[in-house]
């Protein structure tokens, strides 16, 4: 559902916005505004977008209904929700997706397969009182996988259990800070219940949350996926003038799974994390910045 301008339909058509299974979005003149002539966006409207992003969020929404209206409803209630208890309703939702139509329909007949390398894909040096986590998958643009994820999570422990460590770095080798998730690994779990109890037990966006007194993401090149969800998390997040951030979840008949729906909305707001999901390809770094999902643009060093 459309709605151009400031239209008396809205209370009429909207009569439980929280629950209604439907993407509503405002016709406006500034994509992935907050705001309306100077007014808040309604609590009816899941985001704002111009004439430019409105194909390709019909485009999206028809292709994956299913999952645009699971994520636009996830966050009418993560917006709302202490982190904890966010992540679980995200991966609850995440997983119910894994045995849906769409998501099969993208993954077609292609056998899931794990991705580990029989070498360490985290790097974990201590300088005095600094850690540098160094995410070293460069050949695959850091893409997160399973042992990607169990390395993150081991390194980020030692940080929360050692007070002595004032602060935290977490960069990545290569072209890229995370490309998201390892495309070959989606599914790789077959019971969607036992992948929701491991994202719960194993999720580096809730031990970057605990840290985020102390840690600053240092972002560049492709930030997709799980790559922004997690760094959304950290205290600080700096990006690279090159970084693009993305969100492509949905078009896979997924929604953001690695904590986005709590980290991302967290700093920019439901209407904004919508945006960057359903109407959009990548935004730049100076977008970004507007927008409040990074705290600065600077160079950043890929290591």
């Amino acid at each position: 559902m459309v709605i151009e301008g400031r239209d008396d339909r809205a209370d009429k058509l909207l009569p439980s916005p929280r629950t209604l299974p439907v993407v509503v979005a405002l016709l406006g003149v500034t994509f992935g505004g907050d705001t309306v002539n100077g007014e808040s966006v309604d609590l009816g409207v899941d985001l704002v977008v111009d004439r430019e992003h409105l194909a390709l969020l019909v485009e999206r929404v028809t292709d994956n209904p299913f999952a645009a209206t699971s994520l636009v409803g996830l966050l009418r209630q993560t917006a709302h929700l202490p982190v904890e208890h966010g992540l679980v309703a995200e991966s609850a939702v995440y997983s119910m997706l894994q045995g849906s139509a769409e998501f099969a329909r993208w993954r077609g007949t292609d056998e899931p397969r794990s991705g580990d390398e029989p070498r360490p894909v985290v790097d974990v040096a201590r300088h005095a009182a600094q850690l540098v986590i160094t995410l070293d998958r460069p050949h695959r643009h850091n893409a997160i996988t399973r042992q990607l994820r169990d390395e993150l999570c081991a390194a980020l422990r030692i940080a929360v259990a050692d007070d002595s460590i004032a602060s935290v770095s977490l960069v990545g080798r290569g072209p890229s800070f995370c490309s998201g998730g390892d495309l070959a690994e989606f599914g790789i779990r077959p019971d969607p219940s036992v992948a929701h109890r491991t994202r719960v037990a194993q999720s580096p966006a809730l031990l970057i949350h605990d840290l985020r007194d102390r840690i600053t993401a240092h972002i560049h090149g492709a930030t997709l996926g799980g790559g922004i969800e997690i760094a959304s998390f950290a205290g600080r997040l700096v990006a690279d003038p090159d970084t693009r951030i993305g969100l492509p979840e949905v078009a896979l008949g997924l929604i953001p799974g690695a904590g986005g729906t709590v980290g991302i909305t967290h700093r920019i707001g439901r209407h904004r994390t919508a945006a960057l999901a359903l109407a959009t390809d990548t935004i730049d770094a100076g977008t970004a910045l507007a927008w409040g999902l990074v705290d600065a643009v600077e160079a950043v060093d890929p290591t």
